[in-house]
């Protein structure tokens, strides 16, 4: 597909603070996008916009809070005229057996990851359908494929691609393109705070060549730009992911075998692993919780 050009353009992302969505809104504000961003750090936000080539401004939200990104697209809507692009990247995640995993913590991965995403669709449609623009909800590996001590997050992932797809279809006539982004372990402060369970990280090494790796997130948030230019349904932050999608319908039955294999070798040291959200992203959202319960 042929690339168009984004100068002009309006793009809302949302978990901007950090990782994919601070990178990538970098890279479309180096292409003449201007940028909203929205997420849970205000005073992170403020440094982000401000090193932007773009104009560029920041809202704080709770991407599952529906009264609060309503006023958000409002906002966008006053401060920058239209929208044009939406990219769905808010995400949190939880690691560790299913038995022993906080309830509050299991949840709220589905509610950021899953009804997170749902809510910026419907706050941000109305300029997306005056605009036929087009929304890049980022998912994962973990949508393609299960995996044993990830269940919050393959279980939401999973979702948020069959709602993304589901999407599509209904608004597709309608001039709005909806794309998925998938992403495979991406040097992310979500990652490097998995990787911080010696269990996490070694289930992870031991993952058949590709999957095992950590990849820079610079190629991987250019692959996103690039398919974002496309508009394209389906966009790779890896290579290797695009062959993924023809075994996928293999890989439970692979996974229910191998996984039984390997949570046996590690039984012994499940005991007491950490059960929040992980990376500073996952604590930013645990502080904003407690200060809304104060």
């Amino acid at each position: 597909m042929s690339r168009v050009s984004l100068e002009g353009k309006v793009a809302v992302v949302t978990g901007a603070a950090r990782g994919v969505g601070e990178l990538l809104a970098r890279k479309l504000s180096a292409r003449g996008v201007r940028i909203a961003l929205v997420g849970l750090e205000p005073d992170v936000l403020k440094q982000v916009s401000a090193r932007l080539h773009s104009d560029s401004d920041h809202w704080y939200a709770d991407v599952t809070d529906h009264e609060a990104m309503a006023r958000v697209a409002q906002e966008v809507r006053e401060r920058f005229g239209r929208v044009d692009i939406v990219v769905a990247n808010a995400g949190v995640a939880t690691g560790g057996p299913f038995a022993d995993s906080d309830p509050e913590s299991w949840r709220r991965v589905i509610e950021v990851n899953l009804v997170g995403s749902a809510v910026t669709a419907r706050a941000f449609l109305p300029m997306l359908l005056e605009s036929r623009g087009y929304l890049l909800q980022i998912a994962s590996l973990a949508a393609i494929t299960p995996a044993p001590m990830m269940t919050a997050y393959c279980a939401s992932k999973s979702g948020v691609e069959a709602y993304a797809h589901s999407l599509r279809a209904e608004v597709g006539y309608r001039g709005v393109q909806v794309g998925v982004g998938y992403l495979s372990w991406t040097d992310t402060d979500m990652v490097r705070g998995a990787d911080q369970e010696d269990v996490m990280r070694e289930l992870r090494q031991r993952l058949p060549w590709p999957s095992n790796k950590t990849y820079p997130l610079g190629p991987a948030v250019d692959r996103l730009v690039a398919g974002i230019e496309r508009r394209s349904s389906h966009v790779y932050g890896q290579w290797w992911l695009r062959g993924m999608q023809g075994v996928r319908g293999y890989l439970p039955a692979v996974i229910g075998t191998v996984g039984q294999r390997e949570m046996r070798r590690f039984a012994d040291r499940l005991t007491g692993m950490r059960t929040g959200l992980v990376g500073a992203g996952g604590a930013a959202d645990e502080q904003q919780r407690t200060t809304v319960r104060e």
